[in-house]
């Protein structure tokens, strides 16, 4: 097989076909950019966790290797008959960390990632740390809530994931933050939603599971929520870069919040 991977913008040329013809319809994985954490501006209360880049993928039969529980395959909108042509690549940049410096702010969303007729979209920031709790944002994962200064378990809202919907999902929602001194929810993943928060517990929440694949030949796992923030607060992850995987929830006491990361395209064919 052939592999391109693409860590940021570029084309994909066909120059000529395959003379099989099955081996014209090539595998592909489509990851967004994760989105950034919530952030806190002092407070008893921390934020929610980046929701994760959209994840998309499609395993030709005739590519021998294990695709991930997302293989969207059989489905005929998810594959991709190439023909001689150039096909732009765009991959989404991660979503910023929200600032401390003034009030209380979200996390911005990831980007897209787009092959041909594949988008798949970027991730949902995490919500602040505020009063009344600030809800994490719609994508491809949904961005978990901020956590707030009393008030009952609930009052948050995880961002809906999997937006806009395609099937296989792109991914799941952002969990729920709480009261009390307590963590806002954990971004969601690409095959888990994320945690919600519970009264009491002042641990960080995970983010949702992302999903793995061989297709660059060993497993690799793309698309995790960014963990929630916690109470007093220490400084929260940056995401890695061409992963999709969400950042992390500012803490209590304006401990800093964390960037998305960027997104990333493969593409695997038969090259005969």
């Amino acid at each position: 097989d052939t592999i391109h991977t693409f860590t940021g913008p570029g084309t994909f040329s066909v120059t000529k076909l395959a003379n099989c013809a099955a081996n014209n319809i090539i595998s592909h994985m489509v990851i967004a950019g994760g989105g950034g954490g919530g952030a806190v501006a002092g407070g008893s209360y921390a934020a929610g966790g980046g929701g994760a880049g959209g994840f998309r993928e499609a395993k030709s039969p005739v590519t021998p290797y294990t695709a991930s529980p997302l293989d969207g395959y059989p489905s005929a909108p998810n594959r991709v008959t190439v023909t001689v042509n150039d096909f732009p690549i765009q991959v989404g940049g991660g979503g910023a960390a929200g600032p401390t410096t003034s009030g209380t702010i979200k996390g911005t969303s990831g980007a897209n990632s787009i092959f041909s007729t594949i988008t798949s979209a970027g991730g949902g920031g995490g919500g602040a740390g505020a009063n009344p709790a600030s809800p994490g944002a719609n994508g491809g994962s949904g961005g978990g809530s901020g956590g707030f200064d009393g008030g009952p378990y609930g009052c948050g809202s995880g961002g809906t994931g999997n937006q806009p919907p395609v099937s296989p999902s792109q991914g799941n929602n952002g969990g729920i933050g709480t009261g009390g001194h307590a963590p806002g929810g954990g971004g969601g993943g690409a095959t888990t939603a994320g945690t919600n928060s519970s009264p009491g517990t002042s641990n960080p929440r995970a983010g949702g599971t992302g999903a793995a694949t061989s297709i660059t030949a060993s497993p690799v796992t793309y698309s995790a929520g960014g963990p929630s923030g916690n109470y007093p607060g220490t400084p929260a992850p940056n995401a890695s870069d061409n992963t999709g995987n969400g950042g992390g929830g500012g803490g209590g006491n304006s401990a800093p919040s964390g960037n998305g990361g960027s997104g990333i395209v493969i593409i695997r064919y038969k090259s005969s």
